[in-house]
């Protein structure tokens, strides 16, 4: 099991937190498995700076370079289980 920590843009956070949003799409440029940990920071691109709130979530299936389902390679979606969500001050919608 790996933890890994990934910047996390501020209007995703509140649908990760609430359980509306169960997976990441990401570059698989971390050999994501499932078990791993991710620790999704808040990010503002806007800013360039980090923003309160952070969520921690376990990867419970990885789908890898799938391009029947229009997946790039190198690329990955993970679904996510949260465990714990500090998600206070980040906007709603």
């Amino acid at each position: 099991m790996k933890v890994h920590e990934l910047k996390t843009w501020p209007e995703y956070m509140p649908r990760i937190a609430s359980g509306i949003k169960t997976f990441e799409m990401r570059k698989n440029d971390r050999d994501f498995q499932q078990g791993d940990l991710l620790i999704l920071r808040c990010w503002s691109p806007e800013l360039k700076k980090f923003l309160l709130g952070t969520i921690v979530a376990r990867v419970t299936y990885v789908l890898k370079d799938e391009p029947r389902f229009g997946l790039m390679q190198g690329y990955c979606v993970m679904g996510i289980k949260v465990l714990d969500a500090d998600c206070y001050n980040i906007p709603t919608e």
